[in-house]
């Protein structure tokens, strides 16, 4: 064992309060101490039933909270499943399970009922956890923390570093976790990911309750827990980067067109879409409305390395998308179910708009106040549907459960009605 071993294994760390700067709280002043292996060393990956049972019993004996992250292939595969599912918890040392090849970790998840999960960035990791059965009934989430405590900068290694005072080795973040066998840096780096996940979360607790926010936080990870998952996406083809290019609903219909067929290509073959077909060379063929396979050669992204045959089933959704009736083609926009954007606020409801922006300056001098961003403290679109749509009297209550009916924590609650309310009756008077 290093000193950095000695060090990390320490149950004081460097826990001295990891204020954010300007707080008023003590924080690591000395060199950040590299952090270069695990504790146990690497662990061997969980490949097989057995293996897996020997760590759901370890796991399950194991005591305090269990620090849990997965990794994904973004950019290289389909979708957004895990690869990789790293666990550490007192007790019973750090894992690391493969979940291609065990594909049901709702035992794992099971035994773990009850027990509070570590993560960093949850909403990013949930997801893809649920897919295989591992869902926490309570967490806390460190990068969420680091916002609420007023962290700069809030990404694992920065908190390592300025909350505990070591250096994470962060250069295999966005490698292919789906390559088989993992290479052992890679390794290193995931059993890493997890190794002070927990010493983290110690000291940040520390550092809300000083800031007198551990309840808020505590409501913002109950919240997440208890998020049902989100609903699919409606029209997702509109989120094609360039969009704001495309203009005509033929040119709309195009897009649509190449996107859906560029989808169950890359879902067939298991690669991330970016690698089938470019979000440029969509909204270029879009624009050009192509005639022929000639004429989509020539444009950007469809050059010489696209094989004719390829050629020709991008054509082919070019001239499908062609062929749709006036009816059929998509209007351009999405239905807008709450405000409409801010800048066109002036022009629809001059009164609104001003009550928009004393809200905005409340919220941003309480958020500068309390320590955190102004989207931590309240969404922007809650302030923007409570604004567009204020309560027919606006008092303390009708403003807080207005709030609550968008959502908003108890604490958001709280803190934000005052400063509504009187940006609000600012503007009725």
């Amino acid at each position: 064992m290093t000193d950095a071993h000695d060090t990390a294994a320490d149950s004081s760390l460097r826990t001295t309060g990891g204020a954010p700067p300007d707080d008023g709280g003590s924080s690591a002043t000395e060199a950040p101490i590299p952090l270069l292996e695990p504790r146990e060393g690497i662990p061997p990956v969980i490949a097989d039933e057995a293996a897996l049972a020997r760590v759901i019993a370890a796991f399950e004996a194991g005591s305090g909270p269990v620090a849990v992250d997965a990794e994904r292939a973004s950019g290289y595969r389909y979708g957004q499943r895990a690869y990789l599912v790293q666990l550490r918890r007192e007790g019973a040392g750090t894992a690391l399970v493969d979940p291609v090849a065990c594909p049901d970790l709702s035992a794992l998840g099971d035994a773990l009922s009850g027990v509070e999960w570590v993560l960093h960035a949850a909403t990013q990791d949930l997801p893809c956890l649920r897919e295989i059965g591992m869902v926490p009934t309570r967490l806390f989430d460190t990068e969420l923390a680091g916002r609420l405590a007023g962290f700069p900068r809030v990404g694992l290694g920065a908190m390592v570093e300025s909350v505990l005072g070591f250096v994470l080795e962060k250069g295999h973040s966005a490698v292919d976790w789906s390559t088989r066998p993992l290479p052992e840096p890679w390794l290193r780096y995931a059993a890493l990911d997890v190794e002070l996940l927990v010493d983290l979360r110690d000291a940040l607790e520390k550092e809300l309750d000083r800031q007198g926010k551990l309840e808020w936080a505590r409501q913002e990870f109950d919240a997440i827990a208890s998020a049902p998952p989100p609903e699919p996406r409606k029209d997702p083809w509109r989120r094609t980067s360039g969009m704001h290019k495309v203009r005509r609903r033929r040119q709309l219909a195009v897009v649509r067109e190449l996107w859906q067929t560029r989808d169950r290509i890359a879902q067939r073959r298991d690669v991330s879409p970016g690698k089938v077909l470019g979000d440029t060379a969509i909204v270029e063929a879009a624009l050009a409305l192509p005639a022929n396979v000639q004429a989509l050669a020539a444009l950007n992204g469809f050059g010489h390395r696209v094989g004719k045959r390829q050629l020709e089933q991008w054509q082919a959704a070019v001239d499908r998308a062609k062929a749709l009736s006036e009816a059929q083609l998509p209007q351009p926009g999405q239905p807008v179910t709450g405000p409409p954007p801010p800048r066109a606020w002036a022009d629809k409801d001059p009164a609104a708009a001003a009550r928009l922006s004393a809200a905005r300056a409340g919220v941003s001098a309480l958020a500068e106040q309390v320590g955190m961003p102004q989207e931590n403290l309240i969404t922007p679109d809650t302030v923007r549907r409570v604004c567009w749509e204020p309560p027919a009297v606006v008092d303390t209550e009708s403003v807080a459960s207005a709030l609550a009916g968008h959502g908003a924590r108890p604490w958001q609650v709280e803190q934000v009605t005052p400063v509504l309310v009187e940006a609000l009756s600012a503007k009725e008077a």
